[in-house]
């Protein structure tokens, strides 16, 4: 996956991801028109079709509403790389389908920059900058689920098999 990357700092929670006054909206859709309004109220407009969400440390804390990771999905960015994340929201990130890393040189990559992020592996290159960082890669089976688009999808393909 390829895009740019849209750099945040240290503890951004679900509330910055998606403010709570729209948790009237339960698509990813509709969520993603208000996505970090409250921080960044140009993500929504810019942001394009595999954009890469860059954070620092503790990235989803807050609530445990699936609300902010599906608002992420609806906006079409590719994978989530934090230094940490709640656990809360890497779970919930990974059954609706959202890639999260974890990489600990989050810091070296600014906004705007172009990445290009291999899953398997966890290599992240930074082509602006003409630097390679690795991230813990997720494991195979985690991978599966969120290629299926989330955990009821990856759940729907494992019973058809049957």
């Amino acid at each position: 996956m390829k895009g740019r990357a849209w750099k945040f700092g240290d503890d951004v929670d679900t509330d910055a991801v998606i403010p709570g006054r729209y948790l009237i909206f339960n698509t990813p859709e509709q969520l993603a028109r208000y996505t970090f309004e409250g921080v960044r109220p140009d993500f929504a407009k810019n942001v394009h079709e595999n954009d890469i969400v860059v954070a620092g440390s503790n990235f989803g804390c807050g609530s445990s509403r699936e609300h902010a990771p599906l608002a992420l999905k609806g906006s079409k960015v590719s994978c989530v790389i934090a230094k940490s994340f709640a656990r809360i929201f890497f779970r919930n990130a990974i059954n609706i389908g959202v890639p999260v890393l974890e990489c600990p040189d989050t810091d070296k990559i600014d906004d705007g920059d172009e990445l290009e992020v291999d899953l398997s592996t966890g290599v992240i290159q930074n082509i602006t900058k003409g630097e390679t960082y690795q991230a813990t890669p997720l494991p195979d089976f985690v991978r599966e689920i969120v290629d299926e688009g989330g955990l009821i999808e990856y759940a729907r393909k494992l019973a058809s098999k049957r």
